[in-house]
């Protein structure tokens, strides 16, 4: 086992996706339409999609949260792992990804099992927490306004079981956060939670660096996951 990290070259990037992807129809075609889309950035690695699906099923999943739709390409992929009785709530303000995002779902057979609320996250979070929710999601994803990650962050370790486990995209920032001479708003909100979740008694957490970065941070204590 080498100690360094394998420099992701594209022409390596494109053999791990040969050799272990398996992207269902519906969301091959979402990527590959969106490809050039200006906002396309914001959509996460089809592998770290892959990731996410293998952290649930491998979880159990029955109830997921996500902070950030887009188009809808993580929530698939997260809700493909769910039962057929399992719930994701999808936390997003645009109506218009949203219905890009609902297209996709219908395509891949998981519209049923995603709940869409339309509204600044932080106060469909609160809503769920005042309406008993707290405790009993299994498995959340953010990747939202980074400013905002503290807040969603709290919010969904609140609503986590214990041994539920948080996922949060771009954690690396495109590298900015090793860089002392980014020092934007977007940066320096990074940097911040980094060291929030770092300092964090609450979590055990690892960091994988796929993508932009996706740090896992799992809510102390355990819990028998249903049959």
């Amino acid at each position: 086992m080498s100690r360094n990290y394998t420099p992701m070259t594209d022409r390596l990037a494109e053999y791990v996706r040969k050799v272990t992807l398996r992207e269902p129809e519906a969301l091959r075609r979402l990527r590959e339409e969106t490809e050039n889309h200006p906002q396309a950035s914001c959509q996460i690695a089809p592998e770290q999609g892959q990731f996410l699906h293998l952290l649930a099923r491998l979880m159990g999943a029955r109830k997921a949260l996500e902070v950030g739709v887009f188009m809808g390409y993580s929530s698939t992929w997260v809700a493909l792992a769910l039962p057929a009785d399992g719930r994701l709530v999808a936390c997003d303000v645009s109506e218009e990804y949203a219905a890009l995002a609902r297209g996709t779902w219908r395509a891949a057979g998981v519209e049923s099992r995603i709940d869409l609320r339309l509204a600044p996250a932080i106060e469909t979070l609160d809503a769920l927490i005042a309406g008993g929710d707290a405790g009993s999601f299994d498995f959340a994803f953010i990747d939202a306004d980074k400013p905002n990650y503290p807040n969603y962050y709290e919010r969904a370790l609140e609503l986590l079981r214990p041994g539920g486990l948080i996922a949060v995209d771009n954690v690396l920032w495109k590298g900015k956060v090793a860089d002392p001479e980014q020092q934007d708003a977007d940066t320096e909100a990074m940097r911040a939670f980094n060291r929030k979740l770092h300092e964090d008694s609450r979590v055990t957490l690892a960091m994988a660096t796929m993508g932009d970065g996706l740090t896992l941070a799992c809510k102390a204590g355990w819990t028998k996951v249903a049959p």
